[in-house]
């Protein structure tokens, strides 16, 4: 049986499931302590949009959409979990063909039905061993454990791609009643505060509009192909999008000269 490996437990996210669990506990707390109810969720999400830093920095934010997502959509059997490759070139993107998914929280069932037959269809696709100690993608792990435990996972790194090929992916993924989409990304990197929640805002309107255009106006996204992926995906599908939670690193770590824009986002 062959395994993806967890490569960034410890540094990205607990090694310990009883530590996750206990952030995940503390973003609720939080969510809940500020009335943050169900009801303000509009959306049955087909897709969400997540960040993908360490827990300290962006976990609230993706906390927000996964815990909204599993309140309306108690059916998802299969996750794709959809991130850019920051650690190696790919051409194109690689999909996991392992068996399942290693994680301090127990193995995670990957759907490689689902994935052999997403690659024979979809010639962008191959199998690239080295791509799959990705953070963007390993981080959504135990959020998709704790929330949909009974689910398996199709993981896909990209690197050189262009989103309207991936879009095609995710059209065909989008048909299957349970399946949720997940495209992980982070906004500006390493801006002030001021000019980061200036760039930010460009992005999260075209997140809340659905219109691709609006990402050339200055929008910064290290998963900009996902993101522009799914809009075009959704635009296709006749599906709405909701923005929940937007914020920066400076509310961990009181740096404002320095910081990353994380937003989490449902599409349905």
């Amino acid at each position: 049986m062959s395994i993806r490996e967890n490569a960034v437990a410890g540094s990205f996210y607990p090694a310990s499931c009883s530590e996750i669990e206990r952030y995940i506990a503390h973003f609720n707390t939080v969510l809940d302590e500020n009335k943050f109810k169900s009801e303000a969720v509009e959306l049955a999400p087909k897709a969400i949009i997540v960040p993908h830093a360490g827990y300290i920095y962006s976990g609230f934010t993706a906390n927000v959409a996964y815990r909204s997502a599993a309140q309306k959509r108690a059916g998802v059997k299969r996750v794709v979990v959809i991130g850019p490759s920051h650690r190696v070139y790919i051409d194109g993107a690689s999909v996991a063909l392992f068996d399942r998914y290693d994680s301090p929280c127990g193995e995670m069932k990957i759907d490689l039905s689902l994935s052999k037959a997403l690659k024979e269809r979809f010639g962008f696709l191959h199998f690239a061993p080295e791509a799959h100690r990705e953070h963007s993608t390993e981080v959504q792990v135990p959020f998709l454990q704790h929330y949909f435990p009974r689910a398996e996972l199709v993981e896909i790194v990209y690197g050189d791609l262009d989103d309207r090929a991936l879009s095609t992916l995710i059209d065909q993924v989008l048909e299957d009643e349970e399946t949720l989409v997940v495209i992980s990304t982070d906004l500006s990197h390493f801006h002030t505060k001021e000019v980061a929640q200036h760039l930010d805002s460009l992005c999260i309107q075209g997140m809340a509009d659905l219109k691709k255009a609006e990402f050339e106006s200055g929008c910064e996204a290290c998963g900009m192909i996902g993101v522009k992926a799914v809009v075009d995906a959704a635009n296709r599908a006749g599906l709405q999008s909701q923005v929940l939670d937007y914020r920066t690193s400076a509310d961990a770590t009181d740096d404002e000269q320095s910081v990353v824009g994380y937003v989490s986002c449902l599409i349905g």
